[in-house]
């Protein structure tokens, strides 16, 4: 019962409190790490509907990922606007999954389970990464989670199996217009 009234605050952080503390937390996020290994999650709820459970071999990071689009240089030399290559350059990827990708980096030995939206600002955006250790004994004796300890996971999220993979995969929407989605775009090219 408890979650969802934590679940109800942080949907409209502008009436409620949580705007004021999280405006405190932010003046000290800006000064740490990019990649930031957290004792417990900040939103409770959201992490438990994602699988994450309060026991050994579950790890939650903190990313900060830089807001916007691919920033180019503008070159020195004269070309006409339009064959300069600096407007309208956006990353394929969501900056959710590239926080998931740094995270990984990080910490080679850990699989990402899944992650959330934490806070944003002008410059940033916050977002808390759910890790699994496949080798600790806790998580393979775990039925709800033992499957992440398969080779076939390994490296999950560099290949799109994430949910933020997926959404990018665009195996999100099914029907009409969704043919060349599966099993992969790639895939659906070949003859």
């Amino acid at each position: 019962m408890a979650y969802k009234y934590l679940a109800n605050a942080w949907k409209i952080p502008d009436t409620s409190y949580v705007e004021e503390i999280m405006r405190q937390k932010v003046i000290e996020w800006r000064k740490q790490p990019t990649v930031v290994r957290i004792e417990k999650p900040t939103r409770l709820d959201r992490a438990r509907k994602l699988g994450y459970k309060a026991k050994q071999g579950f790890v939650v990071v903190r990313v900060r990922v830089r807001r916007g689009g691919l920033r180019k240089p503008r070159p020195r030399s004269g070309r006409r606007p339009k064959r300069m290559g600096v407007a309208k350059y956006k990353p394929a990827k969501s900056l959710r999954l590239i926080a998931e990708e740094r995270a990984a980096r990080k910490f080679p030995n850990l699989e990402v389970l899944n992650s959330y939206w934490v806070w944003e600002d002008g410059r940033y955006k916050w977002f808390e990464v759910i890790m699994v250790d496949p080798h600790h004994p806790a998580i393979k004796n775990d039925k709800d989670i033992n499957w992440i300890c398969d080779a076939s996971h390994r490296g999950r999220v560099f290949r799109g199996l994430t949910s933020a993979g997926k959404k990018m995969r665009g195996l999100r929407h099914k029907g009409r217009g969704a043919e060349k989605a599966r099993p992969s775009r790639k895939a659906a090219r070949k003859d």
